[in-house]
Parts: C-alpha cells; structure tokens; sequence
C-alpha cells in the first residue's frame, strides 16, 4: 500500500470550523491491480465489470476500515475467555453516491453487514462540471459515527467536496472516501478545500490507482469511461 498525506485547507461550516486531516491512501495490492485492469479494459461488458467492482471494493474496504472505532470486548471459547474488539457504537454509516455508487454497495456491506446506509445523489453539469444535490437520505445527527462515502470516480472533486460539507455539518466522527480510480486535481481540490480549527474532522481517500490527469470535459484520463454506464448501462 502506498499512503500519502494531504495538508488540511478551507471549508466553510454555519457556526463553526472543522480541522479536516486530509489523507490519500493509494491501495497496491496485485489482485487489485488485476481487477482494476480488467475494469479499465473498455471489452468487459457490464455483468462483468458489477463483479469486478464488488470484489475490487470489498478489497479496498479492508483497507479504509483499518480505522473503524472498536470498543473491548471478552468471549469465551470451549476453552476459556478471550479479549477482543467489537464495532462501537453507534455502527458506521455507508453513503452511496447516486446512481454509480450503488455499484459498490455490495462489495462494502460484505465487510460492513451491521452499517446503516445512507444515499446523497448528486447530478454533474456537463458543462460547468459543478455538482447539483438531487437527494438526499442522511441522519440529521451523525455524531460519533465514522462515515463510508462509496464513489467510483474521484475526478474535479466537487461531488466529494459537497458529500463531506453534509457530513461535517452533521458532525460525523470521521469520513473515509472509497473510490475506484482518484485524478490529482480531485485530491487537490478536496485537501485545499477546508480550514484549520481545533475541532478535527479526520478525512480520508482510499483508492485503487491514482490517474494522471482529467481530460477537457472532467474525465479521468486514463480512467475507465462513464462508470455509472459501465455498471448499469446509458440511459
């Protein structure tokens, strides 16, 4: 695995402001690589491209969970009493991103049975490649509870940047972003996007590759086309 952090930047909050700890955590791991590979491939059709995201995001949510909040707790076996970890309370939450996001729903839960899951769906001008909220499905009150946000594409970051406001004015423990495929630009934009206070808000991004560059229309080069197309087909 190769991990990288970001220096915290500005976001604005009513009242307040939260210290967000950017971090970039890019997954290198070879059967990630060997799925990532074949999602890229623009010949998978669409059944197989679902099952390779499920397996690509169950392998980088073994990752972006490392974190999660546990509390002690004691079993006994057929032999005597063992100590070990449960998942705090209250569980986590997992945000899908609309429509794509709910391709990598799957693969997170079969880590994560016991999270509640919350939908944020959010549609992108194709022009201004500003990000508009279309719905939106969260607890009014997310504090103490770390947050999964599920995205295939970070691309300018504006989807990204607009989820962590709504989970940062619902005072979430902490945010942990799973993507397929990162660009520099989306990075940069998320770690220069929110200001230092002394109410740490911990941020992460944990990803399979980071790409080179987005193309002129906002496109992840070399990327992997539409993946909300890729996983359900044009509409």
């Amino acid at each position: 695995m190769v991990s990288s952090g970001a220096p915290p930047g500005l976001h604005g909050r009513a009242g307040a402001a939260r210290l967000v700890i950017m971090q970039t955590l890019v997954v290198d791991h070879p059967l990630i690589a060997h799925k990532l590979t074949a999602l890229r491939d623009e010949r998978t059709d669409s059944p197989t491209f679902r099952r390779l995201t499920d397996e690509l995001v169950t392998l980088l949510a073994y990752e972006a969970t490392r974190e999660v909040r546990v509390q002690p707790e004691v079993v006994t076996t057929p032999v005597g009493e063992a100590r070990g970890v449960k998942l705090a309370r209250p569980v986590p939450l997992v945000v899908p991103v609309l429509r794509a996001g709910i391709g990598m729903l799957d693969g997170m839960i079969q880590l994560l049975p016991t999270a509640d899951v919350g939908f944020v769906g959010l549609a992108r001008d194709e022009e201004s490649l500003v990000a508009a909220t279309y719905a939106n499905r969260l607890p009014a009150n997310l504090a103490g509870r770390d947050v999964f946000v599920l995205d295939p594409m970070l691309a300018t970051g504006g989807t990204l940047e607009t989820v962590i406001t709504m989970l940062s004015q619902r005072d979430a423990a902490s945010v942990t972003a799973v993507c397929l495929l990162a660009a520099p630009e989306g990075i940069e934009r998320i770690a220069a996007t929110f200001p230092h206070d002394d109410e740490p808000l911990p941020v992460r991004v944990v990803t399979a590759a980071l790409d080179e560059r987005l193309n002129e229309r906002g496109y992840i080069v070399p990327g992997l086309g539409d993946a909300g197309d890729r996983l359900f087909g044009e509409i």
